[in-house]
């Protein structure tokens, strides 16, 4: 088994400034996210209930698309019905949550690289 030797100061501080940079590429993409929220959005079409409406015999004549938003409130499932607006900005927000998580794990990452290359441990 070989040994490796440490990195150098100038490898150390070459891939501290490309984390530095990273960093800052990931907050700027974090400032630009407005709408944000957590949960699922179904999009459906329903049967009215009312036995002569096309709807009860015929799938394709089903009411809608109606769009309701799921997520999580004190542990239990809570679901609001939102208008086609509301839902395509509601998807929205839900793509840029995603996206959050993403780049939030990234910033991590880029962290603890940051903090390796400025203080290295002792050998």
């Amino acid at each position: 088994m070989t040994k490796s030797s440490p990195p150098s100061k100038r490898s150390l501080a070459t891939q501290a400034r490309r984390s530095r940079q990273r960093i800052e590429k990931i907050r700027a993409a974090v400032g630009t996210i407005d709408y944000l929220c957590t949960g699922t959005l179904y999009e459906h079409l329903s049967r009215c209930g009312k036995a002569g409406c096309r709807c009860a015999t015929d799938l394709a004549a089903r009411h809608g698309p109606y769009y309701d938003w799921g997520y999580m409130q004190d542990g239990k499932l809570v679901r609001r019905r939102l208008s086609a607006e509301q839902a395509r900005l509601m998807r929205l927000a839900i793509a840029n949550y995603r996206k959050l998580k993403k780049l939030l794990r990234e910033w991590e990452r880029e962290s603890a690289r940051l903090i390796e290359a400025e203080q290295p441990r002792d050998h």
